[in-house]
């Protein structure tokens, strides 16, 4: 694809998720790349920068820990496109630097955030509906396990009897992480590629152990208020009704250390001004996050973020 079609392109779909934003009355704001703190997760490794004669600070691999400080900070609903940046990661969807589109409403649930995503993916994509379904109904479909109420044996015999490659020395970790690499490869391998293909499909109502920062949903204790939305087996978007608690986000970071440190990652440092941030003045609402290299992917109908993007491989 010339230079020139794709700068228009991307300029296009950009301007296009701009407008929808600003409509609604989404404040664009920018945060450093560059930051003194990092959010610790479990399965993706930042890049840290060493300076000389100071501490060393993270190329962020999203906006969340500053954007959530700048809600905490009463700035309403907000937006930025972001670049950001994970160790190790490059494939077809991936790349080391990529650009999200991340946002944060307060105060709005799943049923808000669904009518905005079925916006967004009409605009961009054309598009009609968009279709929401359950990790219990998706899994049980399409594995023929669910993954709220089955044992990790089942879930690793689900994963056995689809033909997915499970990962080496699973048996020596502990069981509630051989649970969680169970449901990540059924998701990723067996239902992830048949979601989104009629409609935009918004996958909900996540097991506990996969919450991240999501809070937990009082109806129902076992599932998390997280969603994915996938388009054509492509994870577009990630996010959740957000968590405020300090206890609670404090015990969250824990566990994502100490997952990192049972597969073989060090761990990171807490994200202190991060933790003081929640409490009281953290609304409650909902944030999420766009792969926007991926859409503009998907709206070429291109195989590969590198068919729409000019710098590949970091230039």
């Amino acid at each position: 694809m010339p230079v020139r079609t794709i700068l228009e392109l991307r300029a296009r779909v950009r301007r296009l998720l701009r407008e929808r934003f600003d409509a609604r009355g989404y404040l664009e704001v920018d945060t450093p790349v560059l930051a003194a703190e990092v959010l610790p997760e479990a399965h993706i490794d930042p890049l840290v920068v060493p300076l000389a004669g100071q501490p060393p600070r993270w190329l962020q691999a999203s906006p969340e820990n500053l954007m959530k400080r700048l809600l905490a900070a009463g700035s309403g609903p907000i937006y930025q496109f972001a670049h950001a940046f994970r160790a190790g990661e490059r494939g077809p969807q991936h790349d080391v630097e990529f650009l999200l589109l991340e946002w944060y409403a307060p105060g709005a649930t799943l049923v808000e955030v669904a009518e905005l995503l079925a916006e967004l993916c009409g605009a961009v994509l054309g598009t009609s509906s968009l279709e929401r379904v359950t990790c219990a109904d998706a899994f049980t479909k399409h594995a023929g396990v669910n993954p709220i109420t089955a044992s990790t044996t089942e879930l690793l015999a689900a994963a056995v009897r689809t033909g997915c490659q499970l990962p080496e020395g699973l048996t020596l970790i502990p069981e509630a992480d051989r649970r969680d690499r169970a449901f990540e490869v059924l998701l990723s391998e067996v239902v992830q590629p048949r979601l989104g293909h009629a409609a935009p499909t918004m996958l909900e109502a996540w097991p506990a152990s996969q919450a991240a920062f999501a809070r937990l949903d009082p109806a129902d204790p076992a599932t998390a208020r997280r969603f994915e939305l996938f388009v054509a087996g492509v994870e577009l978007v990630n996010g959740w009704e957000e968590e405020t608690g300090r206890e609670l986000l404090t015990n969250r970071i824990a566990a994502a250390n100490a997952a990192r440190q049972s597969g073989g990652r060090p761990g990171l440092p807490t994200p202190q001004r991060l933790l003081d941030a929640h409490g009281p003045q953290m609304p409650a609402g909902v944030g999420a996050a766009m792969g926007f290299d991926r859409l503009v992917m998907l709206v070429a109908h291109a195989d590969t973020i590198d068919a729409v993007r000019c710098f590949p491989d970091g230039g």
